[in-house]
């Protein structure tokens, strides 16, 4: 197992756009030619558009976008702007008269951090997919939907630590997994078993330990944590089937709860998509591995690559 470039996935095609005064934004993952595709749901708060179709039981054959966004529900317009766009590419499901692209999409919640009256709208949602067209880089950070994710907040925003979007991908032989991962978590995120960012304790010199926050509040009921989620999307040049890429999303999932603690609570929306173009041959478990392991590392790439904003101090900073 090798780890590569993301654009090395040439099936696929990455594009963000944010605000950076009011800190927020939107990443698409794009399939120009169509992708099988999957997703798993873990989080007890999610937001999501056009999912009900990726059911395995569903007619839906392919997908041609999946769409990341902040805002909130108000970021769900972001994949319609997608939509228009790719339409006007002459991508998506031929219908006669037009093209219908199929666009799902995952919002978190960053009302929080910067302003709350700016959202992504369609006009960003298309910004994101011109900007995957142009051959921009991917940039990981404060970037896209982790523009203004944070991290933390079991211990109340004033002690949590600012979040991103991150990118990472493997190879084996002719196999390819890629991730893309906006880390928006109400827990802590670790890296070889220790805690990497997380909630702070009240002088800030070290983490108070979300796990923890959580058990000593197990008797309060209330919605304390509000404004969570890890949404991310991996895709692979293997083939898969509907049921076996949903399959591999819950894959996704074992990797976001293996470097987040608590993963998948309440107060997340934890969505995994998963896009398979199909051009390698290669057994479910195989992508399976490799799915994990680019989970693991896009969620590692986003906490350090993002900047400090306002009260929110970022790894790098720590």
């Amino acid at each position: 197992m090798d780890k590569i470039q993301i654009n090395q996935l040439t099936d696929f095609m990455l594009g963000q756009a944010q605000d950076l005064n009011a800190m927020t934004g939107c990443t698409c993952v794009i399939a120009p030619e169509g992708a099988v595709c999957g997703v798993d749901v873990r989080g007890g708060s999610p937001g999501t558009r056009d999912i009900s179709a990726l059911d395995p039981t569903c007619n839906r054959t392919e997908v041609h976008g999946v769409m990341l966004s902040g805002g909130s529900s108000f970021g769900l317009d972001a994949a319609g702007g997608l939509m228009e766009f790719l339409e006007e590419k002459k991508i998506g499901r031929n219908v006669g008269v037009t093209v219908v692209p199929n666009v799902c999409e995952a919002i978190l919640f960053d009302l929080h951090c910067g302003s709350y009256q700016i959202r992504p709208d369609k006009a960003m949602g298309r910004l994101s997919g011109e900007n995957a067209f142009s051959g921009e880089p991917f940039q990981s950070g404060n970037f896209g939907a982790g523009t203004g994710a944070t991290i933390g907040k079991t211990n109340g925003l004033k002690n949590a630590m600012k979040g991103g979007v991150g990118v990472a991908a493997f190879q084996q032989g002719e196999l390819m997994v890629g991730a893309v991962f906006a880390v928006n978590a109400a827990g802590d995120v670790t890296e070889d078993g220790k805690i990497l960012a997380g909630a702070l304790t009240e002088d800030h010199t070290s983490f108070a330990d979300s796990e923890a926050l959580l058990l000593g509040s197990y008797a309060v009921n209330d919605d304390l944590f509000a404004g969570n989620t890890v949404i991310g999307c991996i895709f692979t040049n293997g083939r898969l089937s509907k049921a076996q890429a949903t399959r591999i999303a819950g894959r996704g999932q074992d990797g976001i709860a293996k470097v987040i603690r608590p993963a998948h609570s309440i107060f997340d929306g934890d969505t995994v998509f998963v896009m398979a173009s199909g051009k390698v041959d290669t057994t479910i478990d195989a992508i399976g591995v490799l799915a994990e392991h680019a989970t693991m590392a896009a969620i590692t790439d986003a906490i350090k690559s993002a900047e400090s904003y306002g009260c929110f101090t970022s790894y790098k900073d720590l």
